[in-house]
């Protein structure tokens, strides 16, 4: 029964740091808060993994973990660049941009749900835990970064989410059952590093993400152009343009 339970412990430990990065932004420690935010996507990274290897995959899990991440990846990192930098922007246009994030971060998981079975090897639209990693990293280089790329930076990211654009997708990569186990300690070392140096590790985890977040953008451009350039040259027909709901 506790083993059974293992996967949705890990994403109930996903949602509890997601509202500790809540609380812990609006008590002046941004680099502590996006440090949560990273570690809750170590726990929402392994949690269908553990999942898979127990077998004890379920519809309940799903949901929860949607739930969960609307949570740690939407509201939490819109939380914390509000906090951090749009509080000196024009409220309504600082409201709506925070707002839009997790709304469009809800969007995208609630399409993943529908159509997940339907795509192999890769997502529809930037996944939220990447999205929200960016978001939470980015919102440190305030003093670094004009407002208004934070601002840009936020609606793009909003979009990318609920796009059609495709990103690799790395959950499917399996992990074997005798490593569950090890996870509790990758965690706890995970948490220490965190408490010590949130914001050098926040800063340096950005680079990746951002990356990530930009690769799906540049596929979708090159892929685009290629296909201009055989319409033009005659052969490749037009065709309607995809659409995904």
């Amino acid at each position: 029964m506790i083993t059974k339970s293992i996967p949705s412990l890990l994403t109930v430990g996903n949602l509890f740091l997601g509202i500790v990065a809540i609380i812990l932004v609006f008590n002046e420690r941004p680099e502590s808060a996006a440090m949560m935010v990273i570690i809750a996507m170590l726990l929402d990274g392994v949690d269908g993994r553990v999942a898979r290897a127990l077998n004890v995959q379920s519809e309940f899990g799903k949901e929860l973990d949607s739930l969960s991440d609307v949570i740690s990846f939407g509201v939490a990192p819109a939380f914390i660049m509000y906090v951090v930098a749009f509080q000196e922007l024009n409220p309504a246009a600082a409201w709506i941009v925070t707002a839009l994030f997790p709304i469009c971060g809800a969007l995208r998981l609630a399409r993943f749900n529908v159509i997940s079975g339907g795509t192999k090897g890769y997502f529809i639209g930037l996944p939220i835990p990447a999205a929200g990693g960016v978001v939470a990293t980015l919102a440190l280089f305030k003093d670094d970064i004009a407002v208004s790329v934070l601002l840009a930076s936020t609606l793009v990211l909003s979009f990318l989410m609920v796009s059609t654009i495709k990103y690799p997708n790395f959950k499917k990569i399996g992990l074997p059952k005798s490593a569950i186990w090890v996870i509790p300690g990758v965690v706890a070392i995970a948490v220490l590093l965190g408490v010590l140096f949130p914001n050098e590790i926040s800063k340096i985890i950005f680079v990746p993400l951002l990356l990530y977040a930009l690769y799906g953008l540049k596929k979708n451009v090159d892929r685009r152009l290629r296909r201009r350039a055989r319409k033009r040259s005659g052969e490749l027909p037009e065709e309607p343009s995809e659409h995904i709901a």
